[in-house]
């Protein structure tokens, strides 16, 4: 039950929406047990992003959330696709991308916990 949401300075078309909810799904399947089939994907383009307190390119911010842990490991794998796919998409820096991880022994779906 992962989610990854998206906050990006960059304005972005539908069709890079889709290859980029497509290429997230890729990508959250590098931690063990988790697929596309239960990931929820959030984009939201065009926010005003300030780093390092400026805005004269292209940033983003994204939130990985994951029921249960994730390793090192395999958290280094997602950020370094998920920055891959943002800079290659995107044309985002990759040094303008920040990936925030939080794991949730509490997860909700379908009127009920896990």
């Amino acid at each position: 039950m992962p989610y990854i949401n998206v906050k990006t300075t960059s304005s972005i078309s539908d069709e890079k929406s889709e290859t980029i909810k497509t290429e997230l799904g890729k990508a959250i399947s590098l931690i063990p047990g988790k697929s596309e089939e239960w990931l929820m994907v959030g984009i939201e383009p065009e926010k005003k992003i300030w780093f390092r307190g400026d805005d004269s390119a292209d940033s983003a911010m994204v939130s990985v959330a994951v029921f249960g842990s994730v390793s090192d490991r395999d958290s280094s794998k997602v950020t370094e696709r998920i920055t891959d796919i943002l800079s290659s998409e995107l044309g985002i820096s990759p040094d303008r991308v920040y990936v925030a991880y939080s794991e949730h022994d509490k997860w909700g779906w379908n009127g009920s916990n896990f």
